[in-house]
Parts: C-alpha cells; structure tokens; sequence
C-alpha cells in the first residue's frame, strides 16, 4: 500500500472491509464487493454458505480475468459494446415508520459499540517465505503455527486452546475440521526455545512437533478429527434431550486463539513473480474469544507471508499489533534455531543478512 502510513492504511482497510460504518454493507447476502473512491476494492462474505477458500479463488478468478483477459482501454473504460438497452437504476423512495427509525437507531448504537471494539492489524512479513522453509524439509504450515504458539506464549506467558482450519474437500460436500495445533510436542519445543536449551535440543524438539503438526493436520483432512464429531454429539444430545457434563465441559473452553490459512494464488491465473502488483492481502476475521486472538495468513509465492491479527481493545490483555510484532520475533528465532543446523553455501544466507544487503 501506498501513502503516508502505509501500515495505518492496511489496518484501516481491514476494519472498513469487515464491518464498515455499521449501515453501509449488505450482510443479508452471500457477499458483497466493496468498492472505494480510490478505485480499490475488497470482497466481505457471509460465512455460512462457504468457506475461505472457496470466497477466495471465486475473487481471484475475477481479478485475474479482468485484468489480463478482459482488459481497458487507454482512457480507462472496459473494453467491449455497451448496451444502451439496460435500464438505469432508480432510486428507491422509503416510508419507515418513526417507532422503525427508534428501533434502527437503537440497533446501530449496538453495532457501532461491536465494530469499534475490533482491533485488526495486518502486515507482510517479508524476511522468509515458503521458498527457504521447504528447503530446511520443514512444511510451512507448520512452522508458521508452532511460530504462532511461540508469540502466543510470549504474549500472555501460556499455552491456549488453538483451533487452525482444515478442509475437508475429500469428501463430498466437504467443509471443515478443526487442528489442535497446541500439542504436548508444540509446547515442549516452545518451553525449551524460552528456557535456553542447547539448539540441537531445539531443533529435535521443532522436528517432533512440526511432524505431530502434520500428522494432526491429516488426520483432519481424512475425516479422524474430533470437533465435528463432538458438535454432532452436542446437537444430537440437545434434540434428545440428554444432559452431558462431558460436552458440556468440552465444548465450554474458548479458542483463545482462532487461525487460519487463506489458500490464494491460482497457477494458470498469473505468476506473481512477474505481476508482483497483483500480490494479495489474503483475508481475515475477527477473534472468536473477547479475550483472544483471530490469526489469518496467506502464504504468498515463494517469499512472503502475510497475516492479518484480530483482537478486542476492550480487554486489556492482548493488542493486535504486539501480537504482530510477537509473530515477527518468533518467525525469526525459529528461522534462526533451524538456520544453524543447515550446511553453510555461498549463495544462502540468512534473513537477517539479506534484510541488511538489501
């Protein structure tokens, strides 16, 4: 983004896109397209109907036709006929009652408390992408949610509840499962990292966690994940009747920390190597706790990702862009432990020493 305060127009672009002004999005639709005087544009969905993924390839596809199929003309205007037969639009006149108005007001107090109250940042970390983490053997969704445990630790001095997304697309109508990604593995490696344990110790104890991640994250892919299964159970046991202390209480614990992965980035659409201007932002989401964090991320070619933090200013607790900055450190030490173990070569260097080149 360009500007004055690039990092302060993210942000706001964030929270404009998600709730706007409380009266100027449509949320009675599957989604809208929000579209700026400045000729930028964002898309808000609706999260029933589909999920992320879905939203966002539907959005790139459009982007990318539009602008390498279709195309403009030199004067700006989209090339093609234009059909002077559509009829113009027409503004609508309306009578709303006064006691209507009362209760719309009321409503729009209430929305504009909630809005306000979400924290969003977002921002590209540029130091590393997928490119130098695949060449350590490492999955990049992995390391990016053991760094996501580490900023977490940091930040509150714990471990919490972690939902982080998985599609289901292998079976018909397939939606989502939920990985624990906060496991035994996880936050003995985080524990080690903080204590100052010998980096062999470290790295052995990423390695573990990084394959409990990835085993975790398949068994949610093949249908042997357990949340769903534990809804069923729940809705099942409320249309019966039964009363069960034991859902009751798994059910009861708040995920303090809600991620996900936005996959973007068609192949056959453009490459981004050579279009670096249409490089997305990803999406986002607001916190699920009022005391926690929404993490969103989008993995972007080969070196870059970008997330996108979410929290509530009126818990004193968590504060989106210390969180950001949290993600940033714990990228870059986890970089750092698993760096050491690689053979040195005279083309690669380390994150630190390219930000400092460049």
């Amino acid at each position: 983004m360009k500007g004055d305060d690039p990092v302060g127009n993210l942000d706001r672009y964030a929270k404009s896109i998600l709730h706007g002004k409380c009266y100027d999005r449509w949320f009675d639709k599957s989604f809208s397209i929000v579209i700026y005087k400045n000729g930028k544009s964002g898309l808000n969905a609706e999260h029933s109907w589909a999920d992320a993924p879905t939203v966002a390839h539907l959005w790139e596809y459009t982007l990318a036709t539009d602008a390498f199929q279709l195309g403009y003309t030199e004067d700006g205007h989209c090339k093609g006929d234009v059909d002077r037969s559509l009829p113009l639009p027409q503004k609508l006149t309306w009578d709303i009652p006064s006691e209507v108005q009362a209760q719309v007001s009321v409503s729009l107090a209430v929305a504009q408390a909630l809005a306000d109250d979400v924290d969003c940042h977002v921002f590209p970390f540029r130091e590393f992408g997928k490119g130098q983490i695949k060449k350590l053997r490492v999955s990049p969704d992995a390391l990016i949610q053991i760094g996501l445990q580490l900023a977490y630790y940091r930040d509150r001095g714990g471990f919490c509840l972690t939902y982080e997304a998985s599609m289901t697309r292998l079976f018909r109508e397939g939606r989502t499962e939920t990985v624990r990604s906060c496991s035994n593995e996880s936050c003995a490696f985080v524990k080690a990292l903080e204590a100052g344990e010998a980096g062999e110790q470290c790295r052995r104890l990423f390695r573990q966690a990084s394959e409990r991640h990835q085993n975790l994250y398949r068994m949610a892919m093949t249908g042997a994940g357990i949340d769903r299964h534990l809804f069923c159970l729940y809705v099942v046991s409320k249309y019966l009747g039964v009363d069960s202390p034991f859902l009751k209480e798994v059910l009861s614990e708040p995920w303090r920390l809600s991620t996900s992965q936005t996959p973007v980035q068609q192949m056959e659409l453009f490459d981004l190597k050579n279009n670096p201007e249409f490089i997305s932002l990803g999406g986002g989401f607001g916190p699920v706790a009022d005391d926690g964090y929404g993490v969103s991320y989008i993995i972007v070619g080969e070196e870059m990702i970008n997330f996108h933090v979410s929290s509530k200013h009126s818990c004193s607790e968590t504060d989106s862009h210390r969180f950001g900055r949290q993600i940033t450190k714990a990228m870059l030490d986890i970089m750092t432990v698993l760096s050491a173990d690689a053979k040195p070569s005279s083309s690669s260097k380390s994150p630190t020493q390219s930000k400092k080149q460049l």
